[in-house]
């Protein structure tokens, strides 16, 4: 009877040439021989022990081993038992696995009497997918909750079905020598875990415990050593309850703790970092003390208990007791459960939730190591909670939402980065460096596009050297040579002034093409589709700022069918800062200089009369100030008139403020016609936003509550977006951009197109927002090669 055998690591792989294919055996034949290649996130997922496990389950002799495309098995026995072991492959393999593709052939049989685990095959170019960083599973959170347990109250437990990965790796095959725990050998008793094909750490390459691990020390700002081990840990929580500020290092970086039931803390956080008015995540316990503080769905419990675990946002209880500072005005709280054994411990030990912000100045990556947190996080942090595992890359946390009852990406990085998205089609190697803020950046390889960590805003060197060592990771990772590098068509940005000095050739993309594209890309949809992009700005083909576009189009072309009306962006990017300058924009256009006399209007009064004669002049100069068809900036306007806000705390305030406004049960909608424009070099319609506007400023008049007119714009553009829809001809709507995360535009405009019978498609994997364009300038600029070789052909 064959069985497994010992697990053999330390011998060649297999060699990659097989034996010529034989026939499909007959069911009641002797014996045979069947060679599977298996393709997905199946390395670092206990994906071979399960292999092996099921093999001896049948019976079956044989190999299994990663290659660098996934694992490849190769199975000899009875007919029947390899065909009950190949039903179950994928029935049953790890959770946390993902096959993407599975091949199978016949070979001679070998007379193999025994099941293997053989080295990995480092000879080929990786392009299995790395797996992303996963919270504690319930199974090691046990180990350190129990007494007398190896593992008790050990902050670095792992196993095969949770902990770090993406932030720990240097290069594949993922293996513990290519990972930052190289530097910590293996006791005895973790290396008789880790050889064993039946234990649940088997071949986790994080595995450690308190003999051989990492060790945990608290530091003062100027590094003097507090205590170590469990001593740093209580003194880490002592000193959160006492209000103090704690950096402290999880998986991808440093997160900034603080007791989030203390409004002195919290002022305190925030008075430090500069984050005035921004929403503060915080971290909880448990799922019950989760339902304490917001209304948690089943989908949404399911989400919080995910191995990803983002930050969720949820609508919040009246009841929570919380503090004031945490996220004022807004109805939803953004909560996350522990992400790692020492997050678990920490909260033990605290009475209520913790602030967990990250680590990072404002508009700068998160850091990573020690003498870099000290360095920039000196003057916000008293005590720094360390530990002496490398991190070899930033991962910030990933922020998520439940919509239409199902999780959707705000901003994807941990527990999801970098793992691919699927293309319909292979593409060539191509490289996507997204926009300039909200950057992430994608790779495109075979029938894959891999996407990074959330970088940010690249506004700083900082910020830039980070979005760098992204690029400089997914390339050496994948062994990948782009043949060409997307980039957006704005000049200017950072990311954009990268690939032209790369060396790479260059594939400008347009903005809103690239939004459309990645919503195409995600939800496997080949073909056009109308495309409603709507976000702040974009730099167009016709050299202006759109925001607000409808294309009809697919990955390979599009054609601009319709934008909302253009307005002067008044200071052009100052606008994005100051909603009062969008809201004067608006006015001139619909009343000239008479409507920016009127001090009834809380934009108008937000200027000083010498400074709105200034900008009277000025806007009666043709060309001082360029014209935009930002959605988002009239979102800006609006919430200005109303009064709202006059100047941003952080970017989209104005905006979000107004969609927390709205009174949900009204349905009533202003005008908002959809008009020819018969002007050269513009799309064929125009949504009219003028009359939108007249009665609106009608409404403030009468002083008609601010959430009822908040509710008729919001219902008004939704009206639109179908007006649209049913002149474009498309039966397929992709809804894409920064203004889609606001909840009441998205479910208006989502609701109301399928009540026309058009199909929508909406994000899932990635942001709606600029964090997802990487993966549409890849599509895109794969088409541009692609069309270009049909022309050569």
């Amino acid at each position: 009877m064959p069985r497994p055998s010992a697990v053999r690591t330390d011998i060649a792989p297999a060699p990659a040439s097989t034996p010529a294919p034989a026939r499909e055996p007959r069911i009641g034949e002797g014996r045979a021989r069947l060679r599977i290649e298996i393709e997905g996130v199946v390395q670092g997922v206990g994906f071979r022990p399960f292999v092996y496990r099921l093999a001896g389950r049948h019976e079956l002799a044989g190999w299994v081993r990663n290659d660098a495309r996934g694992v490849v098995v190769e199975i000899e026995g009875r007919p029947d038992a390899i065909g009950r072991f190949r039903n179950l492959l994928a029935a049953e393999a790890p959770a946390r696995s993902q096959i993407f593709h599975l091949r199978m052939d016949w070979l001679p049989e070998t007379g193999d009497t025994t099941f293997e685990i053989l080295a990995s095959d480092e000879v080929h170019p990786p392009t299995a997918p790395l797996l992303s960083d996963a919270a504690t599973c319930p199974e090691c959170l046990e180990d350190i909750g129990t007494p007398g347990n190896r593992r008790y109250r050990y902050p670095f437990t792992n196993c095969t079905n949770c902990g770090p990965r993406y932030s720990i790796v240097r290069s594949l095959p993922y293996d513990r020598p290519r990972t930052t725990m190289a530097g910590f050998p293996m006791c005895l008793d973790c290396r008789a875990e880790y050889e064993n094909p039946l234990d649940r750490r088997f071949h986790a390459q994080p595995l450690a415990c308190p003999g051989c691990g990492p060790r945990l020390t608290l530091w003062a700002a100027d590094r003097a050593v507090l205590g170590t081990g469990e001593d740093a840990l209580q003194g880490a929580a002592s000193a959160l309850r006492a209000g103090r500020i704690v950096a402290v290092k999880g998986l991808g970086g440093f997160q900034l703790l603080a007791d989030a039931c203390s409004e002195p803390a919290v002022q305190l956080l925030r008075r430090r970092k500069g984050r005035a008015e921004k929403p503060l995540a915080m971290m909880v316990r448990d799922l019950a003390q989760a339902r304490s503080l917001c209304e948690v769905s089943p989908e949404a419990g399911k989400a919080l208990l995910a191995p990803e675990a983002p930050i969720l946002l949820l609508p919040r209880l009246e009841r929570a007791r919380i503090a004031a500072s945490i996220a004022p005005g807004s109805p939803s709280l953004g909560l996350m459960l522990p992400t790692t054994p020492l997050h678990h411990l920490l909260l033990r030990e605290m009475e209520g939730p913790l602030v967990a912000t990250s680590g990072n100045l404002s508009e700068e990556p998160i850091c990573i190591d020690e003498d870099d947190a000290l360095g920039r996080l000196g003057g916000i942090a008293d005590l720094f909670l360390v530990h002496d595992r490398p991190i070899a890359r930033h991962v910030d946390d990933s922020v998520a939402w439940i919509f239409r009852g199902e999780p959707r990406l705000l901003r994807r990085a941990r527990g999801f980065a970098p793992l691919p998205v699927a293309s319909v089609e292979d593409l060539p190697v191509l490289l996507g460096v997204g926009g300039h803020l909200k950057n992430t950046v994608a790779l495109g390889l075979r029938d894959r596009v891999f996407l990074s960590q959330h970088v940010g805003d690249l506004e700083t060197p900082a910020a830039l050297a980070a979005f760098e060592r992204v690029i400089a990771d997914l390339l050496a990772i994948y062994g990948a040579r782009p043949v060409a590098v997307a980039h957006d068509l704005h000049p200017d940005y950072l990311s954009s002034q990268w690939a032209l000095s790369s060396g790479i050739r260059p594939v400008a993309v347009q903005h809103h093409h690239a939004h459309l594209a990645a919503c195409l890309a995600e939800n496997l949809a080949t073909g056009s589709a109308l495309g409603v992009t709507w976000d702040g700005a974009g730099y167009g083909t016709d050299g202006t700022i759109w925001g607000g576009e409808f294309l009809v189009g697919s990955t390979a072309d599009f054609a601009r069918v319709a934008r909302l009306r253009p307005f002067p962006l008044v200071g052009s990017d100052a606008a994005a800062r100051e909603p009062r300058r969008a809201a004067l924009g608006v006015l001139w256009e619909l009343g000239g200089e008479g409507l920016l006399g009127d001090e009834a209007l809380p934009p108008v009064r937000a200027f000083t009369a010498a400074e709105r004669r200034i900008l009277a002049r000025t806007l009666g100069t043709k060309g001082f100030h360029p014209f935009t068809s930002s959605a988002g900036r009239l979102f800006d306007a609006v919430a200005a008139l109303l009064g709202i806000r006059q100047r941003n705390g952080f970017e989209g305030q104005a905006a979000m403020e107004l969609e927390w406004a709205v009174d949900e049960s009204v349905r009533e909608i202003y005008p908002l016609p959809l008009v020819e424009t018969n002007r050269a070099g513009a799309p064929r319609w125009e949504l009219d936003w003028r009359p939108m506007l007249s009665f609106l400023l009608e409404d403030l008049a009468r002083e008609v509550p601010a959430a009822r007119i908040a509710a008729r714009f919001h219902n008004a553009l939704a009206g639109g977006i179908v007006a649209v829809a049913r002149v474009a001809g498309e039966p397929r709507v992709a809804l894409s951009g920064g203004c889609f995360l606001n909840r009441r535009l998205a479910t208006l405009a989502a609701d109301e197109l399928e009540k026309a019978g058009f199909e929508v498609l909406l994000h899932r994997h990635v942001p709606p927002g600029d964090g997802g364009i990487a993966l549409g300038q890849v599509m895109v600029a794969a088409a541009a090669l692609q069309r270009e070789s049909g022309r050569r052909a």
